[in-house]
């Protein structure tokens, strides 16, 4: 079904409201969560909330978190989360790294101790939007198999970039270090509908079509996506001083605890290496450039990145955000929460 972007924006909160997470840190939250609705980046949108409820409930989400900003150098600084709402954390390092890169030229700010903080290109552009470069990465569970291995180490580390054209557009992707993110096997389960079988893997390290059977996502390109993962958990975790690799907290292995995960936001000032109207003048010529570049047999056209979620969003904007009626209900319902994560196995059938 479809829901005006008000209407969900409104549910969402009054639900973590109701859980009882801070008036003003649930309408981040919400915000967050319906900048991925409403550009079909559903796995990270609404079907999130019981979760984030739940977790709030049992105060494994701190609800009165004290967020501090520690400036460690000219240019760098770490935001102390205190387990309080990971989208909440982000967003405010990332007003920490904003100000710094137009003072300085370039920040670099982790955020420690946070919970889950949901799609993290709304970071980027957030910088995007104030003509700096946006780079973002985050820990997440470890359920992916390094390339050859056949047990999870990694989590699907995402990575997130944004760079500002004209006219209030910009170049953006978010992207998990995976074949698909695990949002999106949970968006499967959701509707009960199959997955590519070159998404994840069974028991017995064999593909699967079967959402419910998944026991491991498989990294993007084998050992390029192998590395890439790496190279996320080292800067939104070792670099940090957190937990690391298959140390790394579950989702749902225990709801009334903190998550104590990572992220690391880069913001770049182009003003240090050229003129900004020269800067969005160029990524607008590339963004028109691979617009005309001849489509492949079976395409219409080519798209700079993001450019195909700005067509779905305003496709939504016009006609409300496509939900699942189950999450609707949900939203709509007098209940918190079902019990439905605690303690369980994100595999399970």
């Amino acid at each position: 079904m479809r829901v005006s972007k008000q209407e969900l924006t409104d549910l969402i909160q009054t639900k973590l409201t109701k859980a009882g997470l801070h008036e003003e840190h649930a309408e981040v939250v919400a915000d967050v969560l319906v900048f991925a609705d409403a550009k079909g980046i559903h796995s990270h949108g609404a079907m999130r909330v019981e979760y984030y409820a739940e977790r709030i409930a049992k105060h494994g989400i701190n609800n009165q978190p004290q967020f501090n900003f520690e400036e460690t150098g000219p240019s760098s600084g770490i935001l102390h989360g205190d387990n309080g709402a990971g989208h909440v954390a982000a967003n405010l390092a990332m007003d920490e790294a904003i100000q710094m890169a137009k003072k300085t030229g370039v920040a670099v700010v982790g955020v420690k101790n946070m919970s889950h903080s949901g799609a993290i290109s709304y970071f980027t552009e957030r910088a995007a939007a104030q003509d700096l470069v946006g780079f973002s990465v985050c820990q997440s569970d470890p359920m992916v198999v390094p390339f050859g291995g056949a047990e999870a180490y990694y989590g699907t580390n995402p990575i997130a970039f944004a760079a500002p054209g004209k006219n209030g557009k910009c170049i953006s992707f978010d992207m998990a270090t995976t074949v698909q993110a695990w949002g999106k096997i949970l968006h499967a389960r959701s509707k009960n509908e199959s997955i590519p079988e070159t998404w994840a893997v069974d028991k017995n390290g064999e593909a699967t079509t079967d959402p419910f059977k998944v026991q491991a996502l498989l990294p993007i390109a084998g050992p390029k996506g192998y590395g890439l993962g790496m190279m996320v958990d080292v800067l939104a975790g070792v670099l940090l001083g957190l937990p690391f690799g298959n140390k790394v907290s579950s989702m749902y292995h225990d709801l009334t605890e903190g998550r104590n995960l990572g992220q690391l936001h880069l913001v770049i000032n182009p003003e240090q290496f050229t003129a900004i109207n020269q800067f969005k003048d160029n990524i607008t010529t590339v963004m028109n450039d691979l617009n005309n570049i001849k489509p492949a047999p079976g395409f219409d056209q080519v798209y700079y990145p993001g450019q195909n979620l700005e067509v779905i969003q305003a496709d939504y904007e016009a006609n409300g955000i496509e939900i699942v009626d189950d999450i609707y209900n949900y939203l709509t319902s007098d209940a918190i929460h079902y019990n439905a994560y605690d303690s369980k196995d994100p595999f399970a059938e």
